[in-house]
């Protein structure tokens, strides 16, 4: 028998255990009755874009949103590769704004940065972005202003290869995950600087103290809870904020209005998933079908058959799907398990499927705190990192790629990671050899809520310098124990494997605690952002600019 829940449990997707539902009693707890209609479809080389607020409702409450063309998501921009695009955005706020053009490569007075590549877009004026298309693939904008990009502006970017798509689907539909809340963001800021905790529900409780006892024996509970303590840290550091904070969104709408995309008996279906959310990690999985991922960040890959896969804020993934029944549900859960957004995939409106329960918490591990502690791999720590500002140090990093995560570990499922993935293509950047190697460190203080790299908040940093056409391998080593999606704009990061080799090529990079990733860029010129994607981590400093001439 199901689990009855809140009407705020569902409509947020704060829990759920084994239960199908129809989308038709909460449904206008989203924008619109039906997903489909939610997010419009621009198709061309000339775009009217205008930058609004509107009324939106995922809760029960009535809130202002960040929009484009007065949808949540924007509107999905078709471009075509060797066609050059022109984009004509006219800002209405009251406050200047800016849209990001995320993995594209583009001249770096389009990039869309406010204060590194323009100034912005002034209330009440037009910008022309105009830029050539150079790539295919799945993509997403967003405003690079603010908040704005948690309170509604982002959309997604499907681009035809110039010869016509070498993957065969019969269907094809977006997938834009995202997070929503009700609350201002920079209250929320101020919250987490005040108590960087104050949102963590999944804290060790005296009912798991009892149940560890019982597992492992008195003395290795004791030890590990003093462990934890002594370090200041908690092993359910998941996340910043959960789903007691947030609505978890599939194409706008809330899991209760059940956005459904359409497929007919005996198609391959092409679903591209992107993380457009300001905060928030998820695993995604279709219970009863299998995951073709065929590619991420836009990048073609070799087919990896899965049951499931993390999707970092700001990454994309394609996959393909074979569905034979009449609906399956498309799950979303959050790293912490604390929430979900859900759709459905089925032949007609109006279907659903049952939806899973959230996956138990698992702690994060020694290896989460301290990387593999046998001194195999070693790292030298800038003297900057010594201050205040960092309050965790990582001597010996781990290197596995193949290490799906916290909250992913021996699961039962096959899982998705980065060893998977192999680039189809790029010979040349395959066999290019660095001429110079440059190891950062992300840093931060939890209790103070400062992130930064090598210790540094933006303000205190000076610009990394790259020269033109240089080939540099970039080492990233977490000094956190948070995972951080790290995005450096107009430039691809090609990911190595451990021995060096190419491994594939991304835009967005997810750096796992205490671990260490390396991997190379070619200098494009112009003065280019480098920042982890998750909104509060970069707004509070951990954000670089790097310098290409």
């Amino acid at each position: 028998m199901a689990h009855q829940l809140s009407r705020r449990q569902f409509v947020q997707g704060v829990a759920v255990t084994g239960l199908a539902v129809s989308s038709g009693a909460w449904a206008n707890s989203g924008m619109q009755e039906t997903g489909r209609a939610l997010m419009p479809h621009l198709t061309g080389k000339s775009f009217d874009l205008t930058i609004d607020r509107t009324m939106v409702n995922y809760t029960g409450k009535s809130k202002v949103a960040t929009v484009i063309n007065g949808s949540l998501p924007a509107p999905v921009l078709h471009f075509k590769e060797g066609d050059t695009v022109t984009i004509n955005v006219t800002n209405h706020l009251k406050e200047w704004s800016s849209i990001h053009w995320h993995g594209l490569l583009l001249p770096f007075a389009m990039d869309g940065v406010p204060g590194i590549s323009f100034k912005g877009i002034a209330p009440g004026e037009t910008f022309t972005y105009q830029f050539p298309i150079l790539q295919s693939g799945t993509y997403w904008y967003h405003s690079h202003s603010g908040f704005q990009e948690q309170t509604g502006m982002l959309g997604a970017i499907v681009i035809e290869p110039r010869d016509g798509e070498t993957i065969k689907a019969d269907c094809d539909h977006v997938v834009m995950l995202s997070d929503w809340t009700d609350e201002n963001p920079m209250v929320l800021l101020n919250k987490l600087k005040s108590d960087a905790g104050f949102d963590n529900y999944q804290m060790p409780t005296a009912k798991r103290f009892i149940a560890d006892v019982r597992k492992n024996g008195w003395k290795d509970t004791v030890e590990s809870r003093k462990m934890w303590s002594l370090m200041r840290m908690s092993p359910t550091d998941f996340t910043d904020l959960s789903a007691h904070t947030y609505t978890y969104l599939m194409n706008g709408t809330n899991p209760a209005s059940n956005w459904t995309g359409l497929f007919n008996k005996g198609d391959k279906v092409r679903l591209r998933f992107i993380n457009g959310s300001a905060q928030t990690i998820f695993d995604v999985r279709i219970p009863g079908l299998k995951l073709t991922v065929i590619g991420t960040d836009g990048q073609l890959v070799d087919p990896v058959t899965v049951d499931e896969f993390r999707i970092a804020v700001a990454e994309t993934y394609d996959v393909l799907v074979e569905p034979s029944d009449d609906a399956y549900t498309i799950f979303a859960q959050n790293i912490d398990r604390s929430g979900f957004t859900r759709g459905t995939l089925a032949i007609r409106d109006g279907l659903s499927a049952p939806v899973p329960a959230l996956d138990k918490i698992q702690w994060l591990s020694m290896g989460d705190m301290m990387g593999d502690m046998s001194g195999k791999t070693t790292v030298k720590h800038a003297s900057t990192e010594y201050s205040f500002s960092t309050d965790m140090h990582v001597d010996s990093p781990r290197t596995n790629l193949d290490d799906p995560g916290v909250n992913l570990r021996d699961n039962g499922r096959r899982v998705l990671t980065y060893a998977d993935l192999r680039s189809i293509g790029h010979a040349n950047e395959e066999q290019s050899e660095p001429t110079r190697e440059m190891e950062l460190h992300l840093t931060g203080n939890m209790e103070r809520y400062i992130w930064g790299f090598d210790g540094l908040t933006f303000q205190e940093s000076t610009p990394v310098r790259i020269a033109k056409g240089e080939r540099v391998r970039i080492t990233l080593v977490n000094d956190t124990m948070m995972t951080h999606p790290m995005h450096l704009h107009g430039m691809w990061s090609d990911l190595r494997a451990e021995n060096g080799d190419f491994q594939v090529r991304k835009h967005t990079v997810m750096v796992q605690p205490a671990q260490k990733i390396s991997f190379d860029v070619t200098g494009e010129e112009g003065r280019w952002a480098w920042h982890c994607h998750l909104l509060y981590h970069m707004e509070s400093g951990m954000f670089r600019e790097v310098v290409v001439d």
